[in-house]
């Protein structure tokens, strides 16, 4: 068998494995691009390693190590208390809020998954006092993380932009975010007129009891807000490093004392960061040996030059149910979005590019991903967790179809802006 078509296997196995396994696949990946790197492609080892994404590796550091030391110090803590607190138990509003908290928080820098982990167990507490349902409060919370989750310094919008610029769309960060937030947007309205309270309620004792109090700011959490901030300034306004300009933060934190070291690090989504550079050791290599070509081929095969958005952000929802999107779908997805128009006959890349975004992000909230299974780990009562589960699950195929409807009808308007 050729070394084209047993790379193309081997990534097809990876992601299966995402899908119906709790391995994570990047060590699968790795492994896989050696044995057919070095023993069948013949190529040398070093030559395989040249495919690990350096640089998407240390900026996914940097910037998750930065925002493991906010969360490790409760800096992020204090904001989402403060921001909640906004609310004073307003049952309508909380909803709300809990998604503009939730977008905000993502779209700084910590990523859905972080923003979520934090957010929940506060929102579920909250939601249940002032009359919100649990399924309302996982999807504000859950679409708005995902909201803010392609911005420029998200972690996850730096692997969608990285691997963008690879297949030759860079500099559209912009539209990129703005895709992402508006189709989160779109559904989240749709779930509050779906599941809003159907009259205005209001936590007894709101002001005291169901509404929790954000402590005194204490020094190292002041210091490690400004940081951010400062860092963000940097960033957006400076054009400085993302990655290594967040590990410069990381330093003035560490050296100031602001927090403990080990327990940030620890932190760290260490898990994913592998998974992405697995994986994208194992792309490298399909483009290496012409697997690229086979998967793009097959891909172009059940899509036209009119239905191409709709149908690559239908593939990628039904596979993000069920896989990581930052970890497997995006790094999978996106480098084929060339090759995939060419193959096709017609269509804009950059529009491929945000439907297969959008496609795989609105699906997230899917009991068996990060985002929906905390979720559920955030509801105490048996019996309603249960039922939140089906909920979610029935939600997130609902997704699949939402994404390939949105992607089709806006995707390359948008591109076209």
């Amino acid at each position: 068998m050729s070394p084209s078509v047993l790379s193309l296997l081997a990534l097809v196995l990876a992601i299966v494995l995402s899908m119906t396994t709790r391995i994570n696949v990047g060590w699968v990946a790795l492994a896989f691009a050696w044995i057919i790197g070095v023993y069948v492609a013949d190529l040398s080892a070093t030559n395989v390693m040249a495919g690990f994404p350096v640089s998407l590796f240390l900026t996914l550091a940097g910037v998750t190590l930065l925002f493991a030391i906010a969360d490790a110090n409760g800096a992020l803590e204090y904001l989402a208390r403060r921001a909640i607190g906004l609310a004073r138990g307003s049952a309508h509003l909380l909803p709300l809020l809990f998604f503009a908290i939730a977008c905000a928080l993502s779209s700084v820098g910590p990523g859905a998954i972080s923003t979520v982990a934090l957010l929940i167990p506060l929102a579920m507490a909250v939601g249940i006092q002032s009359g919100v349902r649990p399924v309302l409060s996982a999807l504000m919370i859950a679409n708005g993380a995902n909201a803010g989750n392609l911005s420029p310094v998200s972690s996850v919008g730096v692997i969608a932009n990285s691997k963008m610029a690879e297949a030759g769309l860079a500099g559209h960060e912009a539209k990129v975010w703005f895709a992402n937030f508006s189709a989160h947007v779109a559904v989240a309205v749709i779930a509050w007129l779906i599941f809003r309270p159907k009259a205005a309620q209001r936590a007894e004792g709101s002001a005291a009891g169901a509404i929790p109090t954000a402590p005194a700011l204490l020094a190292p959490q002041r210091l490690t807000l400004i940081v951010i901030a400062l860092w963000i300034v940097a960033v957006l306004v400076f054009n400085v490093s993302l990655g290594l300009s967040a590990f410069a933060g990381v330093t003035i934190l560490f050296m100031s004392g602001a927090a403990d070291e080990s327990v940030a690090v620890r932190r760290v989504p260490w898990a994913v960061i592998m998974m992405v550079s697995g994986v994208s050791v194992l792309i490298a290599l399909l483009e290496k040996t012409g697997g690229m070509d086979l998967f793009t081929a097959l891909l172009a095969r059940l899509a036209s030059p009119d239905t191409i958005n709709g149908v690559i952000a239908l593939i990628t929802g039904a596979i993000s149910t069920y896989s990581s999107t930052a970890g497997v779908v995006l790094p999978a997805l996106l480098p084929t979005v060339p090759g995939l128009v060419t193959t096709v006959g017609g269509g804009d890349p950059l529009a491929v590019a945000l439907s297969i975004n959008v496609g795989g992000s609105l699906v997230d909230v899917a009991p068996f991903s990060t985002l929906g299974a905390l979720c559920v780990a955030a509801v105490a009562d048996p019996a309603e967790a249960r039922h939140l589960f089906r909920q979610l699950m029935a939600w997130a195929l609902a997704m699949t179809v939402a994404g390939a409807l949105l992607s089709q009808v806006f995707a390359g308007w948008l591109a076209r802006l």
